[in-house]
């Protein structure tokens, strides 16, 4: 996909492309294009190139066009990584056609196909990733538990009925699902992956609130940066004691070496210890206090 370049000074740029989501099996799909994450923020091709702050949905459309069945390089900035890379793309609608004949009797639908899969947003990236709730607790029985959020692991980022764009979104697309399933996006930092969850607000599960789950939101809770991946060092098995008995003193004796974190690709996110709490800017919530 090309050597990614650090954004000049570590800033967002002015104006992008919001990548809400990716369409399976279309163009968009088969590229590393990440949702919520990623912002298009210009194109290039053999003949011209564009990378500026002001990229229009509408002339970005025409030039998409244009490129149906070629190449066509998008200039994507990551929020994530913080850094630009291109990311090379053949537009076309055939992908839709091929799942329009697996659908067996299946209305065809009067708009033009998509010819990237991409749905998008103009808005500017330095702003468009403050609305993001951290789940910092999830109390024992409750729908949230059932549905597999993870306390300081998971963000959650938006939901399946559009942008959640203020901190109140949130806790009103709640309310609003009360006994109602409401699909939400979760974004986990130690497996970097987005996930989709499905939860189930209700006041009979014995707990306080719909959800049984605090959240955090403001300046101490946005996502941290993605780190790179440390190398860890392959172990040796050749002259280790794969099996060595329970009852031997050395258990005791050297418990750190008997302890020793096995190799893996999941991190903690870092804690905010060192930053001074802006009582105006972070907040917690339960999302719904206890009936009196």
């Amino acid at each position: 996909m090309g050597a990614s370049q650090s954004v000049p000074d570590g800033k967002a740029p002015t104006r992008g492309l919001h990548v809400l989501r990716v369409t399976p099996s279309s163009p968009a799909s088969q590229t590393d294009i990440e949702p919520f994450f990623d912002f298009i923020i210009g194109y290039e091709d053999a003949s011209r190139a564009l990378q500026n702050a002001n990229i229009e949905a509408h002339d970005f459309e025409k030039v998409v066009e244009e490129h149906e069945g070629r190449r066509l390089d998008l200039i994507v900035w990551s929020s994530k990584r913080l850094a630009i890379r291109h990311v090379p793309i053949v537009p076309s609608r055939e992908w839709s056609r091929v799942q329009d004949d697996a659908q067996d009797g299946a209305a065809s639908s009067a708009s033009q196909p998509s010819l990237l899969g991409l749905s998008m947003r103009v808005c500017e990236p330095e702003f468009s990733l403050d609305n993001v709730w951290h789940v910092l607790d999830v109390l024992e029985g409750s729908p949230a538990e059932s549905a597999g959020l993870v306390p300081y692991g998971d963000w959650i980022i938006g939901w399946s009925g559009g942008v959640l764009s203020a901190e109140g979104d949130f806790y009103d697309v709640v309310e609003a699902h009360e006994d109602k399933p409401l699909r939400v996006y979760a974004y986990s930092y130690d497996f970097d992956t987005i996930r989709e969850v499905v939860l189930m607000p209700n006041r009979q599960w014995g707990g306080e609130g719909l959800l049984g789950c605090v959240f955090g939101y403001g300046l101490l809770h946005r996502i941290p940066q993605v780190q790179e991946e440390q190398v860890q060092p392959e172990q040796d098995y050749d002259d280790a004691e794969l099996f060595v008995p329970a009852d031997q003193e050395q258990l005791r004796e050297r418990p750190s070496e008997n302890r020793a974190a096995k190799p893996g690709k999941s991190r903690s996110a870092p804690t905010n210890a060192s930053v001074q709490p802006d009582p105006t800017s972070s907040s917690t919530h339960y999302l719904d206090p206890p009936l009196p």
